[in-house]
């Protein structure tokens, strides 16, 4: 199965399982990862933002126009800024890293 890697605000890494299909949102609230999904990933909100480590943020598909309008709320927003509920699991993803930011709205 693959696996990601959350690197938590503390910067601690948490290695977890990442089932083929879900999204980067659910796997964090299946691991008891702290990130919030307000709108239970219905693109509504910038609550499930992750910061994606390294060259994995070339990988993803494009974010589409939605995606950026609801990142242009979240807090703490880099450049390989993308909200959870939008990245899903691919055989091409396994390994992936993604960083919470320091904090959210």
């Amino acid at each position: 199965m693959p696996k990601m890697t959350f690197i938590e605000r503390d910067g601690s890494r948490r290695e977890v399982e990442a089932p083929l299909g879900l999204s980067v949102l659910e796997i964090a609230h299946r691991n008891g990862v702290d990130i919030e999904g307000a709108c239970e990933g219905s693109l509504a909100c910038a609550t499930c933002h992750v910061i994606v480590e390294g060259d994995w943020f070339k990988q993803l598909s494009e974010p589409t126009e939605d995606e950026e309008d609801m990142l242009d709320l979240a807090f703490d927003l880099q450049e390989t800024s993308r909200l959870g509920c939008q990245i899903i699991i691919t055989d091409e993803l396994d390994g992936l890293v993604v960083k919470l930011p320091s904090a959210a709205r």
